[in-house]
């Protein structure tokens, strides 16, 4: 089962004036400010930012579609053609991302919350 766009990750440079940017756009402060994370939320929304965006090859925002299951969504893209861009990686307390490239390199990321 396939939930839709629920998360999108901007890669920073500099985390302050980032921060101080979305904080403004949002009008909220973020609910988890990190060094190695900052995260907004906007209802259902999460906007993040990473600081290791750029060196982890983010080259922009990223979007996350949110599924039930990583693996096997992960699978079926890579059966329809996908390339991978980032295997699965667990980034805190069991939430699972990763990142696929379609046809015309565009990125297609997916994130699992933890299954309880």
């Amino acid at each position: 089962m396939n939930f839709g766009i629920k998360t999108i990750i901007f890669p920073v440079k500099d985390m302050l004036k980032a921060k101080a940017l979305y904080t403004s756009l949002l009008g909220v402060p973020p609910y988890t400010d990190q060094s190695y994370y900052v995260g907004f939320r906007d209802g259902d929304q999460e906007i993040g930012l990473d600081p290791a965006g750029h060196a982890k090859g983010m080259t922009g925002a990223t979007i996350y579609w949110q599924v039930s299951d990583i693996k096997k969504s992960l699978k079926s893209l890579l059966a329809s053609g996908a390339k991978i861009d980032q295997e699965v990686i667990d980034v805190g307390r069991g939430k699972l991302v990763a990142r696929v490239r379609d046809a015309d390199n565009n990125v297609i990321g997916l994130i699992q919350d933890v299954v309880v």
